[in-house]
């Protein structure tokens, strides 16, 4: 939907996160004459009436007032009202009162597609998948600008792109991570889209996993060229994709003997990779192939990995207190991710905390992987935590010790009488935050407060906006 299409409407925006806020900035410079409607909560209105009570009122007609601001329950007759509603990621159109009120006429978008559809031309490469997509998105985008290109890095990953719907000087790329979420309304025409990887995921948004799945793929239907996981037959299935533009597969970016490989060419050695973990230098794969698949020299650019910055809270090493390594994973979701951060910590005594916000995800595949490689121990926590235990006690000879906790604070102090010195404690949840925390980065930032290191240094990622 153009901005253009917005003009003589009326507008509600449903939400105010990192994507709520761009949008209503750009609307409200956008069209100075119009008046709009924001929904979201108690606090985020008395904050926002404060600190500006000449744009912002709860109530219509005030003087100067353009933005009314509404925290009561939102309903379909509530939202029927207007012409147009720019929703938050977070809010599924597969639940209610969202369900009724498009049968009732009621247009939604996004702050994302609002971006793509005034920016159709944009050279873009946008990249999904269930897990490690931050990731590849920072590193494609760390690797073009060392080819010299002005190159964009926003979207999921931290930068609502509204933040960069005019920009001063166009980029040379644009490097979008999206979301299931984002997904699902998307629209544009990506030069590369990069389907990293998919498992079940936010079936509580998406209720079903089909819905899932064909909402991440969303972004290859009007792609130019499309990048999958060629060993992933789950992927690989849901579409006719061009398997010459594919990693993990012999004939194209790979790893081979612990190291990144292109055909027949070893082009990066292991060493050189500042990411830990097999599921790593598979991202590092993703990240060369969709260069590649873009059109730039991605075996002259690939010694470059070495100068990455790992983002954090992915299996971000905070540092040793009391002789313990302290290892951040915070952003992992799933037990498939929780996994990968075993994995990548094979060989040492690693004491695990797992367990969050409940999704009603099957935690068999972990307690399969942990009875065949187990760590020193398990620390469930959170609403799920309970289930997740009872799934591990189910082991017959486990061969690790377990132990369960709700609060975050409390699992941490189980998981340090647990763990010996020259260990590692490992926070790799599996789940959502939502139980205890606004996000997962919350959450990391309180388990590095519980670690004894500082909330706010572990924060910054690198490389945001256009450079």
């Amino acid at each position: 939907m153009r901005l253009s299409e917005f003009e003589g409407r009326s507008v509600a925006v449903w939400g105010y996160g990192r994507e709520g806020r761009a949008a209503l900035s750009v609307l409200t410079q956008k069209f100075p004459a119009e008046r709009f409607t924001l929904f979201c909560s108690e606090a985020e209105a008395a904050a926002l009436i404060a600190q500006s009570s000449d744009l912002f009122a709860r109530e219509a007609g005030g003087r100067g007032t353009r933005v009314l601001v509404v925290t009561t329950p939102v309903d379909e007759a509530v939202l029927a009202a207007f012409d147009i509603v720019v929703k938050s990621p977070g809010i599924s159109p597969y639940r209610e009162p969202h369900l009724s009120a498009e049968h009732m006429g009621v247009r939604f978008t996004s702050g994302t597609a609002i971006w793509f559809a005034e920016h159709a031309k944009a050279r873009t490469i946008c990249v999904t998948g269930t897990k490690g997509k931050s990731t590849v998105a920072a590193l494609i985008a760390h690797l073009l600008r060392k080819s010299g290109r002005l190159t964009a890095l926003a979207g999921n990953i931290g930068l609502p792109l509204l933040d960069l719907l005019e920009p001063a000087h166009e980029p040379d790329w644009w490097v979008i991570e999206l979301s299931s979420f984002q997904a699902r309304d998307f629209e544009g025409a990506p030069t590369v889209a990069l389907i990293n990887n998919l498992y079940e995921e936010h079936l509580d948004w998406h209720v079903t996993s089909e819905n899932y799945s064909k909402d991440k793929l969303r972004i290859a239907a009007k792609a130019q060229r499309v990048v999958v996981n060629a060993r992933q037959k789950k992927l690989v299935d849901l579409g006719q994709w061009n398997l010459n533009d594919a990693f993990n597969h012999f004939d194209g970016w790979h790893l081979r003997d612990c190291a990144v490989w292109r055909g027949n060419e070893e082009v990066l050695a292991s060493r050189q990779i500042p990411l830990p973990g097999e599921h790593n230098a598979l991202n590092v794969c993703a990240a060369l192939a969709a260069i590649e698949a873009a059109g730039e020299d991605a075996r002259a650019l690939a010694r470059h990995v070495a100068t990455f910055k790992p983002l954090p809270h992915r299996l971000q090493h905070l540092g040793i207190r009391g002789g313990i390594d302290y290892v951040n994973d915070s952003i992992s979701t799933t037990p498939y991710a929780a996994i990968e951060a075993l994995r990548s910590l094979d060989g040492r005594t690693t004491t695990i905390l797992v367990g969050g916000f409940d999704r009603g995800i099957d935690w068999q595949p972990f307690a399969d992987f942990v009875a065949r490689r187990p760590p020193h121990a398990v620390v469930t926590m959170g609403t799920n935590g309970d289930a997740i235990a009872a799934v591990l006690a189910r082991l017959a000879h486990r061969g690790f010790e377990l132990a369960s906790a709700h609060a975050l604070a409390d699992a941490f102090a189980r998981a340090l009488s647990l763990t010996p010195e020259d260990g590692a404690i490992l926070l790799s949840p599996g789940a959502p935050s939502f139980d205890q925390f606004n996000d997962y980065a919350e959450r990391g930032r309180e388990f590095a407060r519980l670690a004894g290191f500082d909330p706010a240094a572990i924060m910054q990622v690198e490389g945001l906006g256009i450079a």
